[in-house]
């Protein structure tokens, strides 16, 4: 449950972060989306645009703490799962 935290409160602050330069930088209401407007409030616009910024975020917390792995944990974690004792 600690990695969870550590993985998903960063990535809650740079998304917070990230939407607000972006939306600082681009009006929600001229916003196009398969070249049709989007058809959303403002805060409907903000919503989803922080959502998907925290997923983009969380995203990439978890890949940087999979790689922190050394190829030892890696395997091992692979080997319990299969229920194989390490030789």
């Amino acid at each position: 449950m600690k990695k969870l935290y550590w993985i998903a409160w960063p990535s809650f602050l740079v998304a917070g972060v990230a939407e607000v330069v972006f939306f600082a930088l681009v009006n929600p209401g001229e916003l196009f989306l398969l070249g049709e407007p989007i058809e959303l409030s403002a805060i409907g616009t903000y919503t989803i645009g922080f959502f998907l910024f925290w997923a983009f975020c969380f995203v990439s917390s978890l890949a940087t703490c999979f790689f922190q792995k050394s190829s030892d944990d890696i395997n091992s974690d692979a080997r319990r799962m299969a229920g194989r004792r390490p030789a």
